[in-house]
């Protein structure tokens, strides 16, 4: 078996459309160029190699003309190409040649000038023969003693890579370095040393530690890294030895550098769990936060607050910390505040709640006082409503929190203000103590109001809560102010007359109405309407949604009014009133003076609304005053039932083992003890190699899902290939099989992409014996969410023929959508909000033999990792029709949204599911790449309809 694995350490990007030279011409500018034109043909010959060309006779040629050149570039080239060109013979053994390159490196490495001995060192560091490394060890032990730093820790560094790789050339490694880091003055070289006696010989370095322990707080931040790393293997390892190490910990807290304090404050929460040292970590960490300045180090140290909120016993420490907490939005950044708002909305208690509120107040205010920005809108909405959750959870607040919140009503952001109105609209509902104040303060502000919006949900709360009469005529009265001067027509046509001016003849102001209507429109579009009152400029706007909600909420109110008042009389001038404003709306929207007509579904709902206040039914009195509200309760109820579930889950969540895990001896030690826990440096290693950690995989079966097949069993080389996606990157671990009795040389795995895929590294060519086989690796960058292709060939030539080139052609690798998209969750006014803004849309027709409604709906949200928004209550009951709203992310940060229409034929319990699916996203790739699995998905129901 072949396995190509050859280590690398230099990738040099070559552009793949230039014109290849031939070796022929690379020898002769070797030979004959000057100094330009041999580093120019250098660079090419370094280029060819790395694509895999094999250029036998180059070697000599830069051994002999190159390789004596003093010039720091061709040196800098040289140690490129020492990497990368082939070293020894086909049966292993070290080229001849390879004598004289070795005499080479050892004149480099007593080279007058500390930059070229230097930099020869760390290439030693990649040289994987030690027939090359054994005569160079003696000097190489002389540059310990170099005068220059920049030499002396890039020799620590070859050392030490030698003696990992070939202990038997240098066996007293540990001993030398211990004996140089007991001398050595400069900082990186005792880091050097200090972390090759940590990986060599632990037990020196502890012995070293001991001595200075005191003086830590002194060295250079890249040895308190080191540091750092040390103490917590050994404790790790050895859980008695925290007593010795963990004052150390506890002073690196207050080191000078920014990184050395963020691993002191991870391996002290991980040593201890002491309220103490969780307080301290916690307290770095907040520090760290306010601190620093790069963005992405503020979300990586929230995380960290984050993982310990969700430990239970750190929780109620980190409880004590929210107000310090709450100091990180003085940040800028809307990511860094919305996790830190969401982070504190978990830690408040009832001891802390008033003085998170006060907080909270204060940055409400500072929205207002700076310079509008998209941010501060956005900022603003996460204030309003972290605000609504804090008087949920502790209603002891939400006195005090109205009347701040009120203010927004009037603000141009209008996601802010419909947040204000949501929560209002829940306390109200929440809280009867409250409800004079809210409804007494929403009037106060209604004039005031400039989004339509934000008017049509006031006039809803005020119709379903205003009780008295006083809040009742309070309404009416504010309502008839917004409006204007009734009726609006002739009021209107008053303004517009008066405007022409006084120069026009009576007779042309005493034409029929019709007429003069004609002739004021006109003139009426191009009138200021500043001077409007606020609900007349939008009914003249077009806007006669808002005249059914005034018609709504005007009905509500009469029912009302009519249950307080006893007198007749007034009850009839109260009816009288209200059918004078809905009367008047009426005839503003058939009279042609607005910018856009009255709907038909708008004129049937003003006109039922007046028929319904002139017969006063009492059945149509209990849908409009009844039923409203226990239709907001019950809605309301459903979602606390949610959230409650929600977090019952997430606790849940949290469950580390399970009863029936396999025992540990680790766990029969006491569980503060981190000896019991796996080596935080090799998991996040592991972590930043493999990508996120995916919590109950089953590994076995999901390589296998992922192989695809890309020859026939009956071609001459048989080929598969397991496709590995790890965020951004594809990496295909191909297997090549030699099904024939001939050696392949050159067996080339040649690959294209289509879509916005990028092939990273061009797989390099093999040699197959007779029936032997090999495994080769290709990288693939991902650049956005949309289907792609991976297809090509396999290329070979056959031994001892003469024939050309033999070329098996590949089976295409799809890459899916699914594997880098999540389900995900945002709110309604969220979903709303990009629904309108998002500008690609893709509409399919839903074509399949299921006849669920639900389980259509769920095989869907399973097949496409979308997740399902609607409440689960407004889903269930029997019904011939569905409606859901389904959400999903990439992990590129776009947004997926669908929404699902689907119905069956009313008493065919056999009949199909049908309707349609309208999915919305950004990007025109995301949401056809989404809608074609979408297809693909509903064929395989058919598919599976058909076989049964």
């Amino acid at each position: 078996m072949n396995t190509i694995e050859q280590p690398c350490y230099t990738l040099i990007h070559s552009s793949s459309d230039a014109e290849q030279p031939s070796e022929m011409q690379l020898k002769q500018d070797l030979e004959n160029g000057d100094l330009n034109a041999k580093c120019l043909a250098l660079k090419k010959t370094i280029q060819l190699i790395l694509n895999g060309e094999r250029l036998p006779n180059i070697l000599m040629t830069v051994i002999r003309f190159v390789m004596p050149l003093e010039d720091h570039t061709i040196k800098k080239l040289l140690l490129v190409f020492w990497e990368i060109v082939p070293k020894t013979t086909p049966d292993g053994k070290l080229l001849q040649e390879m004598i004289l390159v070795c005499d080479a490196y050892r004149k480099d490495l007593c080279h007058p000038n500390e930059f070229i001995r230097g930099s020869t060192l760390r290439f030693l560091c990649k040289l994987k023969e030690p027939e090359l490394l054994e005569p160079l060890m003696p000097t190489i032990r002389q540059c310990l003693e170099h005068r220059h730093s920049y030499v002396r820790r890039n020799t620590v560094l070859a050392i030490f890579t030698i003696y990992k790789n070939f202990d038997f050339l240098i066996p007293d490694a540990p001993e030398l370095i211990s004996t140089f880091l007991e001398t050595e003055q400069d900082m990186s070289c005792k880091r050097n040393a200090f972390m090759m006696l940590i990986h060599a010989d632990q037990e020196r370095a502890l012995n070293y530690l001991s001595t200075c322990i005191d003086q830590v707080n002194s060295f250079g931040d890249i040895l308190q890294l080191v540091i750092v790393e040390l103490i917590y293997k050994v404790c790790h390892a050895n859980p008695n030895e925290r007593a010795r190490f963990i004052r150390c910990i506890y002073n690196l807290l207050n080191s000078s550098s920014p990184a050395v304090r963020y691993e002191a404050a991870g391996t002290l929460v991980t040593l201890s769990s002491a309220p103490t040292a969780i307080k301290a970590a916690a307290n770095c960490y907040i520090e760290l936060i306010i601190k620093e300045s790069d963005n992405n180090v503020k979300l990586i140290v929230l995380d960290r607050l984050v993982a310990l909120k969700d430990t239970p016993l750190h929780e109620k420490i980190l409880q004590e910390l929210a107000m310090d907490i709450l100091r990180i939005l003085s940040t800028p950044d809307i990511e860094v505040r919305r996790k830190t708002l969401r982070l504190v909305l978990e830690l408040v208690t009832t001891r802390t709640v008033n003085e998170m509120v006060e907080v909270l107040k204060k940055e409400v205010g500072k929205t207002h006082n700076t310079v509008e920005h998209e941010d501060t809108g956005k900022y603003r909405q996460l204030l309003v409503r972290t605000l609504h959750s804090v008087s949920m959870k502790f209603s002891d607040v939400t006195a005090s929190i109205i009347p701040i919140l009120m203010d927004f009503l009037s603000d141009t952001n209008e996601l802010a203000a419909r947040d204000v109105l949501v929560f209002i609209r829940e306390a109200i509902q929440r809280f009867e103590v409250l409800r004079p104040q809210i409804i007494d303060r929403l009037l106060s502000m209604l004039p005031t109001i400039q989004s339509m919006t934000v008017h049509c949900h006031s006039l809803w709360i005020l119709g379903e809560y205003a009780s008295t009469t006083e809040e009742i005529e309070g309404v009416v009265s504010s309502l008839k102010s917004t409006l204007g001067d009734l009726p609006l027509v002739e009021d209107e046509m008053k303004k517009a007359a008066g405007e022409l001016g006084e120069s026009e003849n009576q007779s042309d102001k005493q034409q029929q109405p019709q007429q003069q209507q004609q002739q004021q429109q006109t003139p009426h579009h191009q009138q200021k309407t500043d001077d409007r009152p606020p609900l007349r400029k939008f009914l003249l706007e077009g806007n006669f949604y808002l005249g059914s909600v005034i018609a709504n909420t005007l009905v509500k109110l009469s029912f009302r009014y009519f249950k307080l008042e006893p007198n007749v009389k007034r009850q009839n001038l109260f009816s009288a009133e209200i059918m004078l404003i809905l009367s008047a709306i009426v005839h503003l929207g058939k009279s042609g003076l607005p910018q856009k007509p009255m709907t038909d579904d708008d004129f049937d709902r003003i006109m039922l609304c007046l028929q319904v206040i002139s017969e006063r039914s009492p059945g149509l009195e209990q849908v409009f005053t009844a039923q409203c509200r226990t239709s907001l309760s019950l809605m309301l109820s459903a979602q606390a039932e949610e959230q409650a579930a929600g977090r019952k889950q997430r606790r849940k969540e949290k469950v580390v083992e399970h009863v029936d895990d396999h025992i540990r001896f680790s766990h029969l030690i006491r569980g503060s003890d981190p000896a019991q826990s796996d080596d935080i440096f090799e998991l996040s290693m592991n972590m930043a190699v493999s990508g996120t950690k995916k919590e109950g995989l089953d590994l076995s079966s999901s390589k296998l899902n992922k192989v695809t097949q890309l020859t026939g069993f009956s071609d001459p080389v048989y080929s598969e290939a397991y496709v590995h996606i790890n965020q951004y990157d594809i990496v295909l671990d191909v297997l090549m099989v030699n099904q024939t009795s001939d050696t392949l040389q050159n067996c080339t795995f040649e690959l294209a992409t289509l879509g916005d895929l990028r092939l990273v590294e061009k797989p390099q060519p093999v040699v197959l014996a007779p029936n032997d086989f090999c495994n080769i690796k290709a990288n693939v960058k991902i650049a956005s969410t949309e289907n792609g292709f991976i297809f090509g060939n396999i290329v070979y030539d056959v031994k001892g023929s003469t024939s050309d080139r033999n070329v098996v052609i590949l089976e295409d690798i799809h890459i899916d959508i699914m594997d880098y998209i999540v389900p995900a969750s945002c709110t309604d006014l969220e979903f709303r909000q990009m629904w309108s803004e998002f500008e690609w849309e893709n509409k399919v027709t839903v074509n399949t033999h299921m006849t669920d409604l639900k389980g259509y709906m769920n095989y869907l949200c399973k097949s496409t990792n979308m997740k399902c928004l609607t409440p689960e209550k407004a889903l269930s009951g029997d019904g011939n029709y569905l409606a859901a709203n389904l959400y999903a992310k990439s992990i590129f940060g776009e947004d997926a949204l669908a929404n699902l229409s689907i119905e069956k034929a009313i008493n065919k319990d056999d009949a199909a599911v049908t309707g349609h699916i309208r999915i919305r996203s950004k990007s025109q790739g995301m949401a056809i790449s989404l809608g074609d699995k979408v297809n693909k998905v509903q064929k395989l129901t058919l598919k599976s309809a058909a076989a049964s």
